[in-house]
């Protein structure tokens, strides 16, 4: 019996949750509404079953749409959201870092000699938990951390796949397909919650967002964003947030 992805079981999850109203805060934060959401969650897991060919050179390559293109283009949506152009600059930032860690990690720590102790390592948890924690430390906002998250760990199937167009190496290359997948979807997970939890707990420590050095601009949607979450207002789409 063929192994339920997981990268869908936490989709699915993430799905009732939105449905049920326990994710405004988070989605508030990322600018996205809550049928959108579901939407896309539903567009990943239908998604994750759709490769799409890309022809180049000897590399047989494809890109997944459930776990390639979506997570792409939900990225640069949110990046558009972005508050200040700092906020552009760290999320690119981090983004680089969390992928070169998550290569460093494959391609080096984690191809040693087999039978080493980092064999008991696996994949699908080691990626999304590291590339969580990094996106989370270098990106530091819940949007920042999740384009970092997402696109840091894509990236090691980018990059493996320009190696093999570059060097003219024969191969096979499925971007965001596979068990990478699983890996994005819970790497940016990961890296939301912690962003949620940590970035909450620090907010309620210092008796609110920080405001010094910030712009007069960003701290007007951080207020209009709290004050949504407190007593409801109609969104872009004239709905009712409860």
């Amino acid at each position: 019996m063929p192994r339920f992805p997981l990268g869908i079981i936490a989709l699915i999850v993430v799905s009732v949750l939105v449905y049920f109203g326990l994710a405004h805060r988070i989605l508030d934060r990322l600018r996205i509404s809550d049928k959108t959401a579901l939407g896309i969650l539903a567009a990943m897991v239908i998604g994750s079953f759709i490769d799409i060919p890309i022809a180049f050179g000897r590399v047989n390559a494809s890109i997944n749409v459930g776990g390639g293109l979506i997570p792409i283009g939900l990225a640069i949506y949110v990046l558009t959201k972005a508050g200040t152009s700092r906020e552009w600059i760290r999320t690119l930032l981090a983004t680089g870092v969390t992928a070169a860690v998550v290569f460093y990690l494959g391609s080096i720590v984690m191809s040693g000699n087999p039978g080493g102790p980092l064999d008991l390592l696996d994949p699908v948890w080691t990626y999304p938990v590291v590339g969580g924690l990094v996106a989370y430390l270098a990106g530091r906002s819940r949007r920042s951390a999740f384009i970092a998250a997402t696109i840091g760990v894509l990236m090691l199937d980018i990059i493996n796949w320009i190696y093999l167009v570059s060097t003219g190496t024969p191969g096979r290359i499925l971007i965001g397909g596979a068990g990478a997948f699983d890996s994005i979807v819970l790497a940016g997970i990961i890296a939301v919650l912690l962003a949620e939890i940590i970035g909450e707990t620090r907010e309620r420590l210092q008796g609110g967002p920080a405001s010094r050095g910030r712009p007069k601009e960003l701290l007007e949607n951080l207020e209009n964003a709290e004050y949504t979450n407190s007593i409801g207002i109609k969104d872009e789409a004239g709905e009712d947030r409860e």
